[in-house]
């Protein structure tokens, strides 16, 4: 095929993820909404009498037959979201064909990119964890509106790397902070849903019912985000070093207070803080939460600000 050829089967493949991905998400809302709650939820009891004792047994809702139906709606969505991955995946490797190039030589690579890792992410948690199925709407909905503005704002041509990108350590730099930011995504939204568990789980919630209980324990929410950002860590280290490194190569310093450079270490700072948090007695729980979804935003500024409205030596991507 031409490089022309293959740029197009990228962009129709980017299109066809997201419609994939779009009835992914649909499947995953259809099974937290005719789920049952979780088992983390307080039977309704009913007192049945057994000989000459009284004893307290779950009561039957009527109507409450094993719902196998909306666990197939979410393993129909887990099979969706592989299917989206494999094309969202062709989508970067007909581009690399195109451009004869490492797919992410601009902000839509690099994010189209990252959102893929915090898919591939989730698909590796739900797999090994299926009641992870219930966050799948909360993962999936935000990848489609995700992939859909960057494909409206974010877009650029297949072409060649602009000259400040032509290294080897494009490969090595910029692939960690690839992986780092995609399953950050996954442990801010761990986070986020952390928040709202929590709160139902009060005994002032007690009796309440809604979608939030039908979400995993917020136990089991904080111990994803917080695994996941222990994950990804220390690769989100090796990027700010690896880029160090290459500023160093590039331009002869290895810090030079660029704007990006700042905001990366204020990341790091950041997710430093939550990992020690997350195990500081006081500021477990939703304290170190928000630590979490503070430092994800601190990233996602970075990637759009810096690149989008600030100057400095890294506005070389860009859109362009």
């Amino acid at each position: 095929m031409t490089s022309d050829a293959l740029a197009d089967l990228s962009d129709t493949l980017f299109g066809v993820a997201i419609a994939i991905y779009a009835l992914a998400a649909v499947g995953f809302c259809a099974e937290l909404a005719f789920g049952r709650a979780s088992t983390r939820a307080r039977p309704h009891l009913a007192l049945v009498t057994a000989g000459e004792s009284t004893v307290a047994t779950p009561a039957a809702n009527e109507g409450e037959a094993p719902r196998a139906r909306p666990a197939r709606w979410g393993q129909l969505g887990v099979v969706l979201t592989g299917i989206g991955a494999v094309a969202q995946t062709g989508v970067l490797v007909a581009r690399s064909a195109a451009a004869g190039r490492v797919p992410w030589g601009n902000m839509y690579e690099f994010a189209t990119a990252a959102v893929l890792v915090g898919v591939l992410a989730f698909l590796f948690l739900v797999i090994r964890v299926p009641a992870l199925r219930r966050i799948g709407v909360f993962v999936l909905g935000p990848t489609v509106i995700g992939l859909v503005l960057i494909g409206m704002y974010l877009y650029a041509e297949s072409g060649p790397l602009v000259a400040a990108l032509r290294s080897n350590w494009l490969a090595v730099h910029v692939s960690a902070a690839i992986i780092s930011f995609g399953v950050f995504i996954v442990s801010g939204v761990a986070s986020a849903l952390y928040l709202v568990a929590a709160r139902r789980e009060r005994p002032a919630s007690a009796g309440a019912s809604g979608w939030a209980d039908k979400l995993p324990s917020a136990e089991a929410l904080d111990r994803v985000a917080h695994r996941t950002a222990v994950f990804g860590f220390p690769i989100w280290t090796f990027a700010v070093i690896a880029g160090a490194i290459w500023a160093e190569s590039a331009w002869g310093r290895f810090w030079g207070w660029d704007p990006k450079e700042v905001w990366a270490f204020i990341s790091w700072a950041l997710y430093a803080a939550y990992l020690h948090a997350r195990n500081t007695a006081g500021w477990r729980g939703a304290p170190s939460a928000w630590t979490n979804l503070v430092a994800l935003g601190t990233l996602v500024f970075n990637l759009l600000f810096v690149n989008l409205v600030s100057t400095g030596l890294h506005s070389y991507g860009g859109v362009s």
